[in-house]
């Protein structure tokens, strides 16, 4: 089964290049043949929509999407998941004779997508039990400390309030005396899908330029409102969804986290949040944002048969694309 896979950093350019191939009104040869899996680990979440950058409305009428908006953000939402849901979506999206696209930042859902799921051991209930004890008696920074003294690496891919991945990790680690990264990926693609995997690129300096205007576009279509409202309905810092880059600046500032636990409404935010530095917040998503991206290339390298074009080269794009399915799509 033909499935294309674009993988790109944050700001690159993703979606445009999406909707100008396969939007319906593109006008491209591509028009209106796909349907896109967001392969993007935070826009499953509900009610985060403009720090996610998800898509408008008018661009899911030309273009449908899938894996967003799937729950809440206090709820966990795992790379197995992902890859379920993925394999389920591309067979349908095939299926209905259009062209899966899974498209998306999340390097590791991508990668595990692509070459499968690392073979880890089952869960062990008693263990498990235990240890979401001593998380509610002993706290997420004791443990994560064990994490840290047992398994460094992997501590430091994760949030010190990810409670999951902190269990997880800790989990792993105790039941067999390895490592969680020890249960490494396949180097292998898997064979149930013919891929053709494109990585966009751009100039470090133009990505983090792009990177400044997007999270200034942000702050300008309301996120500071979008994270305050949120807070006011009850998620906290520590929830998975809550601690994606663009909303843990927020939580992290106590002179904003404490104006948003007490709004009542919207309506006198300039007011109530008028001691908020929100110059120092937008500063600290451009350089976790940067930080990310830098991540994100780095992690992706050794895709076999992954094809490198610049985020503009529209016309090699194009060409890679219509070789691949002229051979590989019948419909």
């Amino acid at each position: 089964m033909p499935v294309l896979v674009v993988y790109a950093p944050t700001a690159c350019g993703k979606t445009r290049l999406a909707l100008d191939f396969f939007g319906k009104d593109s006008g491209s040869v591509f028009a209106g043949k796909a349907e896109l899996i967001s392969a993007d680990s935070m826009q499953v979440y509900r009610g985060m929509d403009i720090g996610t950058a998800k898509p408008t409305v008018q661009e899911l009428e030309q273009l449908p999407h899938h894996l967003i908006n799937l729950q809440n953000p206090d709820e966990a939402f795992s790379v197995g998941s992902f890859v379920y849901h993925s394999d389920e979506l591309c067979q349908k999206i095939f299926e209905n004779h259009h062209i899966p696209v899974v498209l998306g930042g999340a390097a590791f859902y991508i990668k595990s997508f692509l070459c499968g799921l690392p073979v880890t051991p089952k869960a062990d209930p008693k263990l498990r039990l235990e240890l979401q004890q001593r998380l509610a008696s002993e706290g997420a920074e004791v443990l994560y400390q064990q994490l840290q003294a047992l398994d460094p690496a992997s501590a430091q891919r994760i949030h010190p309030n990810d409670h999951y991945r902190i269990l997880r990790s800790l989990e792993i680690n105790l039941a067999t005396g390895c490592s969680q990264g020890s249960f490494a990926l396949s180097p292998q693609l898997r064979s149930q899908f013919d891929f053709c995997i494109i990585i966009l690129q751009r100039e470090r300096q133009e990505l983090y330029q792009r990177i400044e205007r997007r999270v200034a576009q942000m702050m300008e279509a309301g996120l500071p409102q979008e994270v305050a409202s949120l807070v006011a309905a009850g998620y906290k810092a520590d929830d998975p969804g809550m601690q994606a880059i663009g909303y843990q600046e927020f939580l992290s500032n106590q002179d904003f986290l404490q104006a948003a636990q007490g709004m009542k409404s919207l309506d006198n935010f300039q007011q109530d949040f008028a001691r908020v530095d929100f110059d120092s917040i937008q500063d600290l998503i451009c350089r976790n944002s940067r930080r990310y991206a830098k991540r994100q290339y780095t992690y992706f390298r050794g895709i076999p048969g992954a094809a490198h074009f610049h985020a503009e080269d529209y016309q090699g794009i194009k060409e890679h694309i219509g070789k691949f399915f002229m051979s590989s799509f019948p419909y």
